[in-house]
């Protein structure tokens, strides 16, 4: 039998917030660099490339200690953060946000850069001889074409932060009701005698939001090609 007490409540609704925000942080970014892995040829390109997709090579550890190093107190970001701005981010709700976005970043791009390879780049250096400003030629014909790898990138990223654990535990810590998502209430819950019933019930509730956010991306992935393409 499930059960949802206060701390599981807590997690659940608090990796909900961080994969919502480490989403909406992410997809702007994972466009632009998407666009230019695609549309751009530039010294480095392949540099950019392997470094977008370092945190999936990377184990996840690595990642929170390396971002432990930069935005921790102590770090070259963290220190200006704390002294000039009074802004905190490491043991933090914000650092989840930041761990789970950078985690989930490489798929995003992986899936609005394949989007955007499908769209014929004719259609694009025509509307740019024809006077268009190349903002104008992106927001007009690039991102109503590539929309259904940007839905299904955002979702993806969102899945992806959902269940981030190991950068997040290692950036943010694992502290009830302030840094405890899913993955980690899991973990603690494991080393906790008479826990299980709580650890069983993360369980479930992290494989139906998976499960639901991946056929979410699925139809509306086709609702909005459909819409596109106007079929």
């Amino acid at each position: 039998m499930l059960y949802f007490g206060e701390q599981e409540l807590a997690a659940i609704l608090l990796s909900l917030k961080i994969a919502i925000w480490a989403t909406f942080l992410s997809l702007p970014f994972a466009v632009w660099v998407a666009f230019l892995l695609v549309r751009r040829r530039f010294w480095g390109r392949e540099v950019l490339n392997a470094l977008v997709h370092l945190p999936l090579i990377l184990p996840p550890v690595v990642t929170g200690y390396l971002l432990l190093m930069f935005f921790g107190r102590a770090g070259f970001a963290g220190q200006i953060l704390n002294d000039y701005f009074g802004i905190t981010i490491a043991f933090q709700w914000t650092g989840a946000v930041l761990a789970a976005a950078i985690m989930a970043f490489p798929l995003v791009v992986r899936s609005v850069r394949l989007s955007i390879e499908q769209i014929n780049p004719d259609l694009e250096h025509a509307a740019l001889t024809l006077g268009a400003r190349p903002i104008a030629v992106f927001f007009t014909i690039t991102l109503p074409m590539a929309l259904p790898g940007f839905v299904v990138g955002a979702i993806l990223g969102f899945a992806k932060a959902l269940g981030e654990f190991g950068a997040t535990i290692t950036f943010v810590g694992n502290i009830p009701n302030q840094t405890q998502t899913i993955p980690s209430a899991i973990y603690g819950f494991l080393q906790m005698p008479g826990k299980d019933q709580g650890a069983l019930t993360l369980v479930f509730v992290s494989i139906f939001i998976s499960v639901t956010a991946l056929l979410l991306s699925e139809w509306l992935a086709r609702r909005v090609q459909k819409r596109v393409h106007g079929q």
